[in-house]
């Protein structure tokens, strides 16, 4: 973060970090430095049980070469060399007094990306030693399968795995060797065709299961955060030795689904564990569940964390030569300053949104000396747009846009105030699981660009298309105006508030729910006029005028009358015409509220038997007589929803209901469905 920043809070906070760690490091001496005692790795090459102590040596090693490499904190790599001659002496001595077997046995645990950090750390300090000790960490039981390229990954520790093949990429960076880039490209290959999610991500409870069986994987422990973290560095050095933008392709959809959805919200420190995939799972119910900002700290807080600060890390490749390359391959709102181009990009890309499906991006360019050299901006063409309807413009000149999986390249002495636009095609469309036996075949995401979207439901999945033609028969985008309309109806009672909402498939008060849960999406409803020739701008224009009340995730089901002195129910809008409109009339508590009178049973009113929680809702007549009581339980407080649409929602049709869909990374504790079972 620091690097892209360069903020001197962040830099203070490091160097202190790094100076505390130095004073414990010298206070134990021998150049071992953890918060576990050293007596943890006699156990560990021992064949004894431990936990992984070598990962959080990688974490603490990574962590102090960065400091090095990014901040020039000379300290940091005294440190961290100190640190590897206490565990090279520690693992020549198992060598010596057993076998290198034995030692490539004691790798069968958790050993983060040693072989990785110490490759880095050999091409700074040239120590043979330092590469020795690389190549001892290179698993070769599992680094030889890839070697003869087999595709027998199935019932490896995925999280184990992925660093051993970050670190191999490493060697070949280091070493030149070429087995070693085949052994990375062969290992994205069988991940991506036959262990991975339309997330981008792999796993399921840590482990990889048997290939192009997925369909019977779908569960609350899905995809580790930790493994989506790893093979984002996978595909990263992939695209930097091939320029392919299969790679890049693969990165936007791991990073937009499996990483922008792992933490709650703008919570900080909020973080899961595990992705469910599941039918109606939710990021809340998962066996970790969501982390508490200072209680939990497993493995993926801090790959989760990490994610987070570097967001920025693979927007931008810089091309050497005598004209200079810069491949844009992420679509994100950012500044760079690139030196070889001596120019400043400025890259605005507009919200991506349902309603108008189009991904557009705006480059500016601003120079100090008023023009930059001449260099070639490279920018993606992602493999989910499409050739017709793309644009691009250089200050205004239309450019040709190449196809869908390719680079719009673009070379220009670039001038301040020059601008490149992009507008991009977005559409929907399905994806199978990765499963190949015929029964599984309706087993389908849905995708819109990079975006997963899942449906809100528990666990109904079921879509029939019919005779749909094309998809967006059966799927509709929810205009902007939608939101205006949302809202939600409370009382209060003492200190307590309650909301009407959908308890059990029935309408009753429930207590005000905290937003992004399944209570407060089943707490809000959007206002619809009866009269729909009539326009509104907002819903308080809706007072004194019939309206239907639909739920906000169940589409098409509207709140309805059952009768007098009968409890309110829901029901599909097409066949409840009647009894689901409502008067919306000022509070008959005259206070700042709203009463819903029935428009089938005039002076009959929406009414409230207890104010309290699982209290029945039903239409009640008002007594011919002035009645407080009456009116303050027939009254409710009219506010916005307390859910509100994301900017890409959809409202899919379903074989018995229809679901809303909205991007998987948006959803924090609703219930979700992320595949459906789509038959025609």
């Amino acid at each position: 973060m620091w690097a892209s920043t360069h903020n001197n809070t962040l830099k203070d906070k490091m160097s202190a970090i790094v100076d505390n760690l130095y004073l414990c490091q010298t206070k134990i001496g021998s150049g071992y430095l953890s918060a576990f005692p050293s007596e943890q790795f006699d156990r560990f090459e021992a064949i004894k049980p431990v936990w992984a102590p070598y990962y959080t040596i990688h974490k603490i090693l990574a962590g102090l070469l960065d400091q090095y490499t990014f901040v020039e904190n000379t300290q940091s790599l005294k440190m961290v060399t100190w640190m590897v001659d206490y565990f090279y002496n520690r693992v020549q001595n198992v060598i010596s007094k057993y076998s290198v077997e034995r030692h490539y046995l004691s790798l069968n645990e958790e050993t983060g990306g040693m072989n990785d950090v110490l490759y880095k750390l050999y091409v700074i300090t040239r120590d043979t030693k330092h590469l020795l000790l690389a190549h001892l960490f290179d698993k070769p039981c599992f680094l030889g399968l890839l070697a003869v390229q087999a595709d027998d990954i199935s019932g490896f520790h995925a999280n184990t795995h992925i660093p051993i093949v970050i670190g191999s990429q490493m060697r070949y960076e280091v070493t030149g060797d070429p087995l070693y880039k085949e052994m990375g490209i062969f290992f994205m290959n069988i991940v991506n065709s036959s262990h991975s999610y339309a997330t981008g991500g792999t796993s399921v409870s840590e482990f990889w299961s048997d290939p192009k069986r997925l369909a019977s994987t779908l569960q609350t422990e899905n995809e580790e955060s930790c493994t989506t973290y790893n093979m984002l560095k996978v595909s990263r050095h992939l695209f930097k030795w091939t320029k392919e933008t299969a790679y890049a392709d693969y990165y936007e959809r791991a990073l937009t689904n499996g990483v922008l959805g792992i933490q709650r919200g703008t919570e900080p420190g909020v973080m899961i564990y595990m992705l469910p995939l599941g039918r109606g799972d939710s990021k809340a119910r998962s066996f970790h569940g969501w982390g508490k900002p200072f209680e939990s700290f497993w493995c993926c807080y801090g790959t989760g964390i990490e994610s987070f600060s570097k967001l920025a890390d693979s927007i931008y490749f810089e091309e050497e030569g005598e004209v200079p390359g810069l491949y844009i391959i992420q679509y994100i709102s950012s500044l760079l300053d690139w030196k070889s181009g001596q120019i400043v990009l400025n890259q605005t890309v507009d919200q991506v949104n349902s309603w108008d499906p189009y991904l557009r991006v705006t480059l500016t360019f601003s120079s100090k000396e008023g023009t930059g050299k001449s260099s070639t901006l490279n920018l993606r063409m992602p493999i989910w747009t499409a050739s017709n309807g793309a644009k691009a413009a250089l200050n205004g000149q239309s450019l040709s846009v190449p196809a869908p999986g390719s680079f719009l390249s673009v070379t220009s002495k670039w001038s301040s105030g020059d601008t490149l636009t992009l507008q991009l095609p977005i559409s929907l469309r399905t994806e199978a699981i990765q499963d190949d036996r015929p029964e599984y075949a309706s087993i389908q995401a849905i995708l819109y660009g990079p975006y997963l979207l899942a449906a809100h439901t528990s666990g109904n999945w079921d879509i029939k298309t019919g005779s749909a033609k094309t998809i967006a028969d059966w799927i509709t985008p929810i205009p902007s105006s939608y939101n205006n309309f949302l809202v939600s109806f409370s009382q209060e009672y003492g200190n307590s508030k309650f909301v009407i909402a959908v308890v059990n498939q029935s309408i009753a008060l429930d207590v005000f729910p905290e937003t992004g849960t399944d209570a407060s999406a089943h707490a809000t409803f959007r206002l619809i006029l009866n009269d729909l020739s009539t326009k509104l701008s907002t819903v308080n224009e809706a007072i004194g005028k019939s309206v239907i009340l639909e739920l906000f995730n169940l589409p098409g089901k509207v709140l309805v009358q059952q009768g007098k002195d009968k409890n309110l129910g829901i029901a599909d809008m097409s066949s409840s015409k009647d009894s689901s409109v409502f008067h919306l009339v000022p509070g008959l508590d005259g206070k700042n509220t709203v009463s819903l009178e029935s428009e089938s049973f005039k002076g009959c009113f929406v009414y409230s038997e207890k104010i309290e929680a699982l209290a029945g809702l039903k239409l009640v007549c008002s007594p011919e007589s002035s009645d407080a009581g009456f009116n303050q339980a027939a009254s409710f407080v009219k506010s916005n929803g307390i859910s509100q649409h994301h900017p890409i929602s959809f409202v899919a049709k379903g074989a018995t209901r229809s679901f809303l869909l909205a991007p998987l990374s948006s959803i924090n504790d609703e219930s979700y469905t992320a595949y459906l079972n789509i038959t025609a």
